[in-house]
């Protein structure tokens, strides 16, 4: 008996705290009215080069092994830098196509639907991106496959392009640099 009452009050806790939380974030949400300078663009070109096995695949042949070890590990915690803002883009991304859905114009609407379903997916794909990157750091020789965060965040960048065109086509969208 006590100890269905303690598992009873335990869940109403833990129902009560997951419920103000999901509020609190909400009421931030709202607060901001213009979430767009809140993305932070990213170096596609420099992103691409830390990623690229065949860089690797150079160093490897090129340094001593605890030369490449200490190096393949600051390039890894660069790269998980940028998964960290693309991750981050991404979710400001998927609140705008959230406030975009509210449109009556069905070409918006679905531009809205597109960034929505790529910033999810590049969300996903970021997590497991930095779970392999934080083992690759334990193993830096370990070949590293997180390209679908590289080519996600691409499809994401033209997605959200799309979007701010056909909402506001003189104030143009970037979430990447190119020199």
């Amino acid at each position: 008996m006590t100890l269905a009452f303690i598992l009873v009050l335990f869940a109403a806790i833990t129902l009560i705290l997951i419920l103000r939380i999901a509020v609190s974030r909400s009421l931030q949400l709202s607060k901001s009215n213009s979430l767009s300078p809140q993305i932070e663009p990213i170096d596609i070109d420099a992103f691409r080069n830390l990623i690229d096995a065949a860089e690797s695949k150079y160093l490897y042949r090129r340094l001593p092994p605890g030369e490449f070890r200490r190096v393949q590990r600051e390039r890894l915690r660069a790269a998980a830098a940028y998964i960290r803002v693309a991750g981050r883009n991404a979710a400001v991304l998927v609140t705008i196509g959230q406030t975009a859905l509210t449109t009556t114009d069905p070409q918006t609407a679905e531009a809205a639907h597109q960034l929505i379903d790529r910033g999810l997916l590049l969300r996903r794909n970021a997590t497991l991106a930095l779970l392999r990157i934080y083992l690759a750091m334990a193993w830096p020789q370990a070949t590293l496959a997180i390209s679908p965060v590289l080519n996600g965040y691409e499809r994401l960048s033209s997605s959200a392009m799309l979007l701010g065109r056909l909402q506001n086509p003189a104030v143009p969208v970037r979430i990447s640099v190119r020199p």
